[in-house]
């Protein structure tokens, strides 16, 4: 790498540039063939699996109603556990699309200093990610809000109507919200470090997917216990939880703390991957 290179990498932005890069980036996201119906089916998915997770559950096996002890708002947020995968698509495609159709050395030449490229990168991803994830999550809780009642879970059998202004339900929601960033934020620096989208988001749903896969072949509760603290996704989802938070294996703030550290570690590693190549 010659030393005009290197130079150009390091220059400083000049004053009011970060807003420039920050709306180009913006841009670039917003045309991305596919993005925006990306970001419709992450909260769609949301809403929707959560909603029909929801009304499968009822109080009917249960000896009583307040026997069943169900978190109903974890229920009526259970469909993050795909909207996630609509997340990890945007965070893949906001660099491995500019890799794809090459314009990446365009935007290199815009801006020299690929660390601003990157931290514009994640902002815009974080607030697309953050607005669609919002939106599911309210369908998610009205849903919940409607169905639950019909199933048995009603004020009287102790399951207050799902409100986003309850405190332990509005933690809740924050938690699937920030885990639906923190996620697409992972992608992001798995896509900066790989390149290529489809062995990016391959890479991403592995390391989401696998412990919890293997968590439940370990016979032995101790090691799916341990498993579960420092997984990503199982780490992260103990931010849904409402109830019984002291069974749980992580806290809820500490599990979403593990999520993003990896999402930290993979945008470290994604820079210092971008920094050290050619475009």
């Amino acid at each position: 790498m010659s030393g005009a290179n290197r130079g150009a990498r390091r220059a400083v932005l000049p004053r009011g540039a970060w807003t420039n890069t920050l709306h180009a980036e913006w841009t670039k996201l917003r045309t991305l063939p596919g993005v925006w119906w990306t970001l419709v089916a992450l909260a769609g998915l949301t809403a929707a699996v959560g909603a029909a997770v929801t009304g499968s559950v009822d109080t009917a096996n249960c000896a009583s109603p307040a026997g069943c002890m169900e978190d109903t708002p974890k229920l009526a947020l259970s469909g993050v556990r795909l909207g996630q995968v609509a997340a990890v698509a945007v965070g893949v495609l906001a660099v491995g699309g500019e890799y794809t159709t090459g314009t990446i050395a365009a935007t290199l030449a815009a801006v020299p200093r690929r660390a601003a490229v990157l931290a514009a990168k994640a902002a815009v991803v974080a607030g697309a990610v953050a607005a669609a994830g919002t939106a599911g999550v309210l369908a998610s809780l009205a849903a919940g809000r409607s169905l639950l009642p019909g199933n048995g879970f009603t004020a009287a059998n102790g399951y207050p109507p799902l409100s986003p202004l309850d405190g332990p339900t509005a933690r809740a929601a924050a938690g699937t919200v920030l885990y639906l960033v923190l996620v697409a934020l992972l992608s992001l620096g798995v896509g900066t470090a790989l390149r290529e989208p489809a062995a990016a988001i391959t890479a991403v749903l592995a390391l989401l997917w696998l412990v919890p896969v293997v968590t439940r072949l370990t016979a032995s509760a101790v090691w799916q216990d341990r498993l579960d603290k420092v997984a990503p996704m199982p780490a992260g989802l103990a931010g849904l939880a409402t109830r019984d938070l002291d069974r749980l294996p992580i806290g809820p703030w500490a599990g979403l703390g593990v999520l993003a550290g990896y999402a930290a570690a993979a945008l470290l590693a994604g820079g210092a991957v971008f920094a050290a190549r050619d475009a």
